[in-house]
């Protein structure tokens, strides 16, 4: 993958990452969408997910998501935020073994009963030998997923969700028994829109 290219895709898309400041008027988070070239030949990109860990308190419980967590007092950037909550939860210092490579535009949880966040996914390129394992009691599982798989459409479909006695459909990926959906598919396709 060239990176050069990407980064300056990405940043004609949505800005400079380091040009990015919280909200004021709602609570801030990152993520880190945090990609490496596993073998080297051309095509083989991944991706790092986790699972979220199972919890009453989170109202994500459970689902597939890219690293990542609130704004702390404590980190100097969002930016920061997104490497110290990489770090804590899988393990991969992304200030030693990744580069910032871009960012993409600010989302957010849509639909009733969702906390009010502003999510700022950041991109990275990390060494091919990185490795990323469970570090965090937030987290149940790591996973490294091919790019080429999660774009396949044969991984590609629908994930039925029951809120409020009723049943909604979402866009989801499938891998495995794994399910993307909802705001971490959000974020991955408009990556790969890019």
């Amino acid at each position: 993958m060239d990176l050069t290219n990407l980064s300056g895709r990405l940043q004609t898309a949505f800005g400079r990452p380091e040009l990015v400041v919280p909200r004021a008027d709602v609570k801030n988070a990152a993520v880190a969408l945090v990609l490496r070239d596993r073998s080297g030949a051309p095509g083989d990109v991944e991706a790092l997910f986790i699972r979220r860990a199972q919890s009453e308190r989170d109202h994500w419980s459970g689902h597939m998501a890219l690293p990542g967590g609130r704004l702390d007092a404590t980190d100097p950037s969002l930016v920061a935020t997104a490497m110290r909550e990489t770090l804590e939860e899988t393990g991969l210092d992304l200030g030693v073994h990744g580069k910032l490579v871009g960012r993409i535009e600010e989302s957010g949880p849509v639909g009733g009963g969702v906390p009010s966040v502003a999510i700022f996914p950041f991109v990275f390129w990390a060494d091919p030998r990185a490795q990323a394992s469970v570090s965090s009691p937030e987290v149940s599982e790591v996973h490294w997923y091919s790019i080429h798989d999660l774009l396949h459409p044969v991984n590609r479909g629908l994930y039925h969700f029951q809120w409020r006695g009723q049943e909604r459909r979402y866009p989801c990926i499938r891998m495995g028994d794994r399910v993307v959906w909802g705001l971490t598919y959000r974020i991955l396709e408009t990556f790969f829109a890019v």
